[in-house]
């Protein structure tokens, strides 16, 4: 088994990747030495892909210094389709994001591996990756979806490097009245806690 591994080296597509498997699967003896091979040729390619993410990132951080836009997430395919996420208080510029997928194309080169790039922007209504996100929504109407199944809308009011507090509209007993009142009632969860949290956009 050491011996067919040691000359193996991923460069190539996935297409021709997935047919050197097949090929290599009739010389393996038997199905555990196949999958134990399967295992490291992935393994090993695996590991390329995250040569490009630092790559890809490296530039996108470039690209940001001085601008008031920041990096959500980087996500390369297997197939090669790179996907760069940024965001910004105000909004993403559609101008901005041709702007930093040219610039991420000049110091990533196509002649090692050819790859798509997508530069866009977070998404609104799409669930909060990074703590950046949630800073700059304090005071908005989000929603959360905390572990234990439960919905919360409310005021993003604060936000930590532990969690944060939306202000959630509770009925509240208050003396000195028969009924309950609706009334602002700050509701902390850690990020732990939570499946998600998203801005509430809401339709007119």
């Amino acid at each position: 088994m050491a011996e067919k591994v040691k000359f193996f080296t991923i460069h190539f597509s996935l297409f021709t990747f997935n047919s050197y498997l097949c090929r290599r699967k009739d010389e393996c003896e038997g199905p555990n030495e196949f999958l134990t091979f399967r295992y490291i040729c992935f393994t090993i390619k695996q590991n390329r892909y995250m040569i490009n993410k630092a790559t890809v990132q490296q530039a996108v951080e470039e690209w940001l210094q001085g601008k008031d836009y920041f990096l959500v997430d980087i996500n390369i395919s297997a197939d090669d389709r790179i996907v760069v996420e940024i965001d910004h208080a105000d909004g993403v510029w559609i101008e901005d994001c041709a702007d930093l997928s040219r610039f991420i194309e000049e110091r990533v080169s196509r002649e090692e591996e050819d790859y798509e790039l997508e530069v866009g922007s977070a998404g609104l209504g799409q669930p909060f990756k990074i703590l950046r996100q949630y800073e700059i929504h304090v005071g908005k109407e989000v929603e959360t979806l905390a572990k234990d199944g439960k919905k919360y809308r409310g005021t993003l009011l604060s936000v930590d490097q532990e969690g944060f507090e939306l202000g959630v509209m509770q009925k509240v007993k208050e003396e000195g009245k028969k009924r309950p009142v609706n009334k602002e009632v700050p509701v902390r969860f850690a990020f732990g806690d939570v499946t998600y949290t998203k801005y509430l956009i809401k339709i007119k």
